[in-house]
């Protein structure tokens, strides 16, 4: 009796590292694209499908129909939806975002003239938001490891969730109302030198704060029952180094993913926290753009918005790769 052997399948190409990472930046390039793509598709829609004449509220109800017609003519607003979109498509490859319908100044003067303001005020809270939770975080894991200090751990997890479950301009509304209007220590609004940065930093420190001390103090917590943890400590190492040399690097790497969605969250969040404090920036550039439906303007904030937060999340994916490239890179 003659024995069949199966044939044998197919092997598939092993990549080595040097594909792989071939593979994971095809794949980011593929995604970061596709997003754009609907970005600018869902922003140009958006703005088209809120009723109202963007020239009447440029021109005023009192200007002549004629002058109004004209305007709207020169404009491209006549043509079909389709025509506009694919016009502005094209506008946008040649790097030309039009020109506002209300001051008739091109969108990236305002964009760069507004645009600094938002991005000083996002990384200063994110940079506090990181300074108070990881150092919150690991102090809360290490004085609470295994049931120690139950106290300690509900105030914090008490406080954590109601801190982080408050709203951004609520928060800033009230710090306005004590420490502006009532004690006087701050201006009330605009941006004026150091004190003017204090409240809509707080405002939006405290809730990404609070929620990433919580992330920071569970992946602590993981990372101190594990088995090299428990061998430096079998090696009677100092407790000060076994935290901060060997479990701390392999906590906040775990955290990393949600710290870059926080710094995404806080750059939106500008957007609400701009218009309590009156911050010449772009956030309140954008609601006003809305209110005049001022298509360009419009158009444009929402895109340089959506830019930065695709960069921030495409960094973050580039920094974990990066740190576990082995592990991380197929994930991605």
């Amino acid at each position: 009796m003659t024995t069949l052997t199966p044939a044998a399948a197919p092997s598939r190409p092993v990549l080595g590292l040097g594909g792989r990472w071939a593979r994971f930046a095809l794949r980011r390039t593929g995604r970061l694209l596709v997003s754009l793509w609907a970005l600018v598709t869902a922003s140009f829609l958006m703005i088209h499908f809120v009723p109202g004449d963007p020239v009447r509220a440029a021109l005023g109800l009192t200007a002549p129909a004629d002058l109004v017609a004209a305007r709207r003519e020169s404009l491209g607003l006549n043509d079909p939806l389709l025509t506009q979109y694919l016009h502005y498509i094209g506008n946008l490859f040649h790097g030309d975002l039009g020109e506002s319908i209300q001051t008739e100044i091109p969108v990236w003067d305002t964009i760069a003239q507004r645009f600094p303001a938002t991005a000083s005020l996002a990384v200063l809270a994110f940079v506090a938001a990181v300074l108070i939770a990881i150092p919150l975080g690991v102090a809360v894991a290490v004085a609470t490891r295994r049931g120690r200090r139950r106290r300690t751990e509900l105030a914090f997890a008490g406080s954590s969730v109601v801190l982080g479950s408050v709203p951004d301009f609520l928060l800033g509304v009230a710090l306005v109302a004590v420490f502006a209007v009532n004690l006087g220590w701050f201006p009330v609004a605009g941006r004026d030198g150091a004190s003017s940065y204090v409240l809509p930093v707080i405002a939006l420190t405290i809730g990404p704060a609070a929620l990433l001390a919580r992330i920071v103090r569970v992946e602590m917590l993981t990372v101190l029952e594990t088995d090299y943890v428990r061998t430096a400590r079998a090696k009677r190492l100092p407790a000060l180094r076994i935290h901060l040399r060997h479990a701390l690097p392999n906590a906040v790497t775990a955290t990393l993913t949600l710290g870059g969605m926080l710094l995404a969250t806080m750059v939106a969040s500008t957007v609400l926290v701009e218009n309590v404090f009156a911050w010449p920036g772009l956030g309140s550039t954008i609601v006003q753009s809305i209110v005049l439906r001022d298509y360009p303007l419009v158009q444009g904030t929402v895109l340089v918005y959506g830019v930065c937060v695709l960069a921030v999340n495409t960094l973050v994916d580039v920094a974990l790769a990066v740190l576990d490239p082995r592990s991380t890179i197929g994930d991605l």
